[in-house]
């Protein structure tokens, strides 16, 4: 199977700065930038404890994640595990569908970046700045497992030191009047206008598809979890760090932007970070904002890459993935699994020029199902590891997951409660269709291809070993 030699084929080069800005620079990006907007349209202020919750349930996740990761730290680690705990096919369709989930995200992600260069160079067709992103991300992917993290590492750093500074600004506007002519603004616009729920808690519930796509890739720690060095110490910092960071980013950015605008204003005047670095007298705002959402696009892109290129090495290893995908290059990166997802991706340039905008609805819903999948995965598969340890283990776990097990229990009610809610809006109904389909299609490929046959035997050699 090759688990057994992966530490040696990968290089641990990532230290705990690396994989925690890798996290925060995968979890946040458009859904923050644009599209909490719209979320915030649907629910009114009361988005903020929808983040805040659905913070709390991703935090009790991470924590099961990382339970597993720092006792067995292997890349594409959740796959593995599902593998290991749940069984083969577990492993095989969790593997193959984040794999999806975030070849979606990137075809967006690379859409986008046309989109914005396009402020700039007005005449260049979309297509080509999209394929150059895309080119220059894959080459990203073949630089040694430390200089992509260093490079990751400052490509998400732009995008958090503006939401620091927009924090920071905007309190001063709220507290000090700052850039408002000294007045200060204070925080009545939280209820002015409608209450605090003005959409009842029925507007929190049907943002929470939003609110859980905007936290898709904080579990990319997971995938980096064969290439960590000192994984014990590192990804358990990793973990904690960006659970916070995340709530500070996403609800106190929010926080300050529906204390100083009407939120039923906002989308209406431009993006809120526009309208804040404007307020203080900066002419310059579209144009710094507009770099930073291509950069934050960018490094979503980047972290894509990576996360399906480890992903298909791992599936490639368990014998799910053609042999060739688990090979890597003298700089020990999977070069051939990077190529592959790549080229996927080059498809999704062509087809996102030719196809109607309808199609990116889509491929949200997709990402937004996968992920549920993903996390619900993790879930199960810590309580089946759990169950497997004597109390001798479950005592000398270096890394417990809190409240275990109602913490594990509870999350995995709530994402079934997201996609029973999904089912209510058009927007996102289509996801309950399409997602179990993907999986059909991967089950049908399991047995056609004749895997189900090569793991029993492989059980049965393992058990006689």
């Amino acid at each position: 199977m090759g688990k057994n030699t992966r530490g040696k084929e990968l290089q641990r080069g990532l230290e705990e700065r690396h994989i925690t800005l890798m996290s925060l620079g995968a979890a946040i990006g458009v859904g923050l930038f644009l599209g909490s907007a719209s979320a915030i349209k649907i629910a009114g202020p009361g988005i903020l404890v929808g983040y805040a919750f659905a913070g709390l349930i991703m935090f009790f996740i991470m924590r099961a994640l990382g339970e597993m990761a720092i006792q067995k730290p292997v890349a594409g680690s959740f796959s593995q595990y599902a593998h290991d705990y749940l069984g083969p096919l577990a492993g095989y369709i969790s593997g193959w569908t984040y794999w999806f989930v975030w070849i979606a995200t990137c075809m967006a992600e690379i859409t986008a970046v046309g989109i914005y260069m396009q402020y700039w160079f007005p005449t260049v067709p979309g297509w080509i700045w999209s394929l150059t992103a895309l080119l220059v991300m894959a080459l990203v992917n073949f630089l040694a497992v430390k200089a992509y993290g260093e490079l990751e590492f400052w490509f998400a750093l732009i995008k958090i030191v503006t939401i620091i500074c927009m924090i920071v600004i905007g309190a001063g506007m709220i507290f000090f009047g700052i850039g408002n002519r000294g007045i200060a603004t204070g925080i009545h616009n939280l209820w002015s206008h409608g209450g605090f729920f003005p959409h009842g808690i029925k507007g929190i519930l049907m943002s929470l598809q939003m609110v859980m796509f905007a936290y898709l890739g904080i579990e990319m720690i997971g995938v980096t979890a064969g290439e960590v060095r000192n994984p014990e110490k590192n990804i358990s910092k990793a973990i904690d760090n960006v659970f916070w960071r995340i709530l500070i980013f996403y609800v106190g950015a929010l926080l300050v932007i529906m204390s100083i605008y009407p939120w039923n204003e906002l989308g209406l005047k431009g993006s809120p970070f526009v309208l804040t670095f404007k307020q203080i007298g900066i002419p310059a705002a579209p144009g710094i904002i507009n770099f930073v959402v291509l950069t934050a696009a960018l490094s979503s892109c980047n972290s894509g890459i990576f996360s399906t290129s480890r992903m298909l090495f791992n599936l490639a290893e368990n014998g799910k993935a053609p042999k060739k995908l688990g090979k890597v290059t003298k700089s020990s990166v999977p070069g051939l699994a990077v190529i592959a997802s790549a080229a996927v991706l080059l498809i999704g340039v062509f087809l996102n020029y030719i196809v109607p905008a309808k199609v990116f609805t889509w491929v949200t819903s997709i990402a937004t199902f996968g992920a549920i999948w993903t996390w619900g995965i993790i879930l199960l598969s810590q309580i089946r590891y759990r169950k497997n340890l004597n109390p001798e283990e479950r005592k000398a776990l270096k890394y417990k997951a809190p409240l275990f097990p109602y913490s594990s229990y509870v999350s995995l009610a709530f994402l079934a409660f997201v996609l029973v809610v999904m089912a209510f809006s058009p927007d996102t109904r289509i996801a309950l269709f399409i997602g179990p389909l993907w999986i059909i299609f991967l089950i049908a490929v399991y047995y056609m291809k004749g895997f189900h046959k090569s793991d029993a035997i492989q059980e049965l050699e393992s058990n006689l070993g």
